[in-house]
């Protein structure tokens, strides 16, 4: 074969796999760059993931093997490899793919590793050579262990520059929070509340992984700053401990243990161990706090050695709690001298009153006043996607719970849609992440939303077996549950039936790795 064919062929060939593996690369960032989770989302949808690539590897080995001339069997590989790319190309994603640094960097690695396979694979069997886009996913886990020492490298210096700021402001005080479910919200509850009094830095949205956390320290810490709070995520055993390396927190925040992000830990042992990592990593004079949740974080409060632990309920309750669309109303009690404060928020149910509690303990450890933690409470409002209550007009309510459902978050959310007049509605695709007890827990979601709704839209039929189930067990009428493919055919079908007066609860909205074919 002629030397500059060659290159040609491997060159075009190389885009063509670059192409074809786009969509690849899209789910191993949605997966963090997670080989393990990168696995388990091929194989959640192979039609898409493993049969589409498939097919553009198999119209370049069927050209070569008919005997076509290879600038045909070019450009019907690399056509078929464009189409597939334009395909993904116009799928809305929930989470648009990003072209950040690190996959600039991935995508040369890529192009180069697919550049030397073609030429050695032209050379010997060109046939090979033209299936190779096709074995994409393969080909992507290869450059992904290729590329590990760069980034390894690269996020070694950027962790090292973040530890450097922090030593350099010594009085300042961290926060770290963890918990399964309910440290993202307790984290800018408790931010609201401080800046009260104090300068507050904390982390933005969900930057709760090591080099999310070391880019907030590089990009927005400023000297002026005198609290810094963390959230700490954690799927797997050792991240919690990863972080607090980095961050060396003072006072330490565990919102809740429960079954989360089950598919990677295994077990609720290993969730409950790695969360108590933040308390493990605390300074003998640190602070603990816990909510008090009659279970895991009991436990772990009893597990601690620290003289400074508390509970969401040691030093404060709430009382004559309201709740409604105009959010929840209470009274403050310090349980030792009885002072009270009455205290209102945009918050929806008791569950946010009790992340509440656990903020106001941590502010009146940090020598808040009650009226000044009062003052802050009024400023807190629900995170985006969280329980976050909005006006539809005409009469409608929707209660926006679509970020990451949990039985416990999704519990809480069907107490708060139970307790508003008017016909309740709520559209779910179910919980994921579960593990083994995936199947058990959307189950029980199914029989615990038949007492709190009266019409039921499941997004996903595969997925939603196990709710529809739950629901028909519970005896929910068979004529009010409505199961749509994906969520804009389940968007129109409720919007033709929706009146004054409906609230809507949306609860969890799946990630683009996580859609049926």
């Amino acid at each position: 074969m002629n030397v500059l064919f060659l290159f040609l062929q491997a060159v075009l060939l190389a885009v063509a796999a670059v192409f074809t593996g786009w969509h690849l690369l899209h789910i191993l960032q949605l997966e963090s760059y997670q080989l393990p989770g990168y696995k388990r989302s091929l194989f959640r949808n192979p039609v898409s993931t493993i049969a589409k690539p498939l097919v553009v590897g198999v119209v370049g080995l069927v050209t070569v093997l008919a005997g076509l001339p290879w600038p045909v069997c070019l450009l019907l590989t690399c056509g078929a490899a464009g189409a597939l790319f334009y395909t993904y190309r116009r799928v809305k994603s929930k989470k648009p793919f990003k072209v950040t640094d690190r996959v600039k960097r991935l995508l040369a690695i890529h192009a180069g590793i697919s550049f030397l396979l073609e030429l050695v694979l032209l050379s010997l069997v060109p046939a090979a050579g033209y299936l190779l886009p096709g074995l994409e996913p393969l080909v992507l886990v290869l450059c992904a262990l290729a590329a590990q020492p760069v980034e390894k490298r690269i996020a070694d210096d950027f962790i090292e520059d973040a530890q450097r700021r922090l030593e350099r402001m010594p009085d300042m005080i961290k926060i770290g929070i963890t918990g399964s479910y309910g440290k993202t919200s307790t984290k800018f509850l408790l931010r609201e509340i401080l800046s009260i009094k104090y300068r507050v830095l904390a982390t933005p949205s969900s930057f709760n992984t090591p080099m999310g956390v070391t880019r907030v320290i590089r990009e927005q810490l400023m000297p002026t700053h005198q609290i810094f709070i963390a959230e700490m995520g954690a799927r797997h055993v050792g991240d919690i401990r990863e972080l607090c390396d980095l961050v060396h927190p003072q006072i330490g925040l565990i919102t809740s243990v429960g079954p989360q992000h089950l598919d990677t830990f295994g077990t609720i042992d290993r969730i409950r161990d790695t969360k108590y990592e933040l308390i493990e990593a605390l300074p003998e004079g640190g602070t603990a706090l816990f909510a008090k949740d009659g279970a895991i974080c009991d436990e772990l409060f009893e597990r601690c050695p620290l003289i400074d632990k508390y509970q969401s309920d040691t030093l404060f309750h709430a009382e004559h709690i309201q709740c409604g669309p105009w959010g929840t109303r209470f009274t403050l009690v310090h349980n030792e001298s009885g002072e009270q404060v009455a205290c209102e928020t945009r918050l929806l149910g008791e569950y946010a009153i009790s992340n509440l509690l656990l903020c106001c303990t941590a502010a009146s450890v940090l020598g808040m006043t009650m009226e000044e933690i009062a003052r802050g409470i009024r400023l807190c409002h629900p995170i985006e996607h969280r329980l976050q209550l909005l006006d539809a007009g005409s009469g409608i309510s929707i209660i926006d719970d679509a970020f990451n459902s949990n039985p416990s978050g999704a519990s809480a959310a069907l107490h708060v849609l139970r307790d508003f007049p008017g016909r309740r509605i709520i559209v779910t695709p179910g919980m994921v992440e579960l593990g083994d007890r995936e199947a058990e827990l959307n189950h029980a979601f199914g029989k615990e939303m038949a007492g709190c709704a009266d019409v039921v839209f499941l997004v996903g039929p595969k997925h939603c077996e196990p709710i529809a189930a739950g629901l028909r067990e519970a005896g929910f009428p068979e004529a009010n549950l409505v199961i749509s493919r994906n969520l804009e055919e389940s968007t129109r079908k409720l919007n033709s039936m929706m009146r004054a007066g409906d609230v809507i609860l949306y609860e969890n909205d799946l990630p683009d790795n996580y859609n049926e074919a």
